[in-house]
């Protein structure tokens, strides 16, 4: 069950208009890293979370924050939008700013679609998406994604604060980035905690320990024509899951064999010359080849 109150959690009123900077603000709300996306992250992840108790009442916390943020900044977003006009031409755009920034740089869709207001969209105009969010009901992945998508939203707030002298949007925004603060370091130590709970051993990465190939868990591949990796901490001594040690290949060889495609089937009509045999041979890999496999689903 949730709750709304009308009262926003931070103040979201900027000192005068400027569609273009709203425009730009659509980023922290409907980009990959915006709000929409953590807080849907963090709601999927608390609804799927099989642990009553600290973990999930934690996520469930801050999720019903981020919505809060949602509305931040749409609200934000409209305000930014309030008195620039619908409808503007060449010779007006001339003599009032304000309608020359509607022209130069406003989503038309904040006119068209949502009457002057927020668009669940990026600062492109792209719409959010829910393949942004990450919930896997395995914490440890999550709470690592959780941190990650707190630190790429905390660097565009800071780089959005930079484009704007307003103070009233700058106020909304200092929030904003107290707020991620903490919740990156909220979502780390969460890890820590996962780990010394002993949960590590039931999620990813501890699992499959024993099936994996553990000799390629050591060391790091040296691929590029850069000359400085061998320095880091990661080529020598323990690793941070303490079972594995690091280790540097400098000069790593292929483990595969050569890498090549099947015969294709006749019928998709694919260039061939025939040097990989009888497309309906053992060659392709298959019984009865690709197309036959096609037309088996689809009937």
């Amino acid at each position: 069950m949730f709750r709304h109150t009308s009262r926003l959690q931070f103040e979201s009123r900027p000192a005068k208009p400027d569609p273009v900077y709203a425009h730009k603000l659509q980023e922290l709300l409907g980009g990959a890293y915006g709000e929409m996306t953590v807080a849907m992250q963090y709601l999927f992840q608390g609804w799927n979370c099989r642990m009553p108790g600290k973990y999930k009442d934690l996520i469930m916390d801050v999720a019903t924050e981020e919505m809060g943020h949602v509305e931040m900044i749409a609200t934000m977003v409209a305000r930014l939008l309030e008195g620039a006009p619908a409808m503007a031409t060449t010779k007006a755009a001339a003599a009032d700013p304000v309608v020359g920034a509607v022209l130069g740089g406003m989503d038309p869709q904040q006119a068209i679609v949502a009457g002057g207001g927020a668009l669940l969209a990026d600062s492109n105009g792209y719409p959010w998406n829910g393949r942004y969010i990450v919930a896997s009901g395995n914490l440890l992945a999550d709470f690592r994604a959780n941190a990650a998508a707190e630190a790429q939203g905390r660097v565009q707030t800071a780089r959005l604060y930079n484009m704007s002298d307003d103070p009233g949007v700058r106020d909304m925004l200092k929030f904003n980035l107290a707020r991620d603060t903490l919740h990156q370091n909220l979502w780390l130590k969460a890890i820590e905690e996962l780990q010394a709970d002993g949960l590590e051993t039931t999620v990813a990465p501890n699992a499959l320990f024993d099936e994996e190939y553990a000799e390629h868990a050591t060391s790091v591949w040296h691929l590029s024509d850069g000359t400085a990796g061998q320095d880091g901490g990661w080529a020598s001594g323990m690793q941070p899951d303490r079972r594995h040690e690091f280790g540097y290949l400098p000069d790593p060889e292929p483990l595969g064999d050569v890498g090549s495609v099947p015969a294709p089937d006749p019928k998709l009509y694919a260039t061939y010359d025939g040097s990989r045999g009888d497309p309906s041979g053992p060659a392709m890999g298959t019984e009865t080849g690709l197309a036959g496999k096609i037309k088996d689903v689809l009937s």
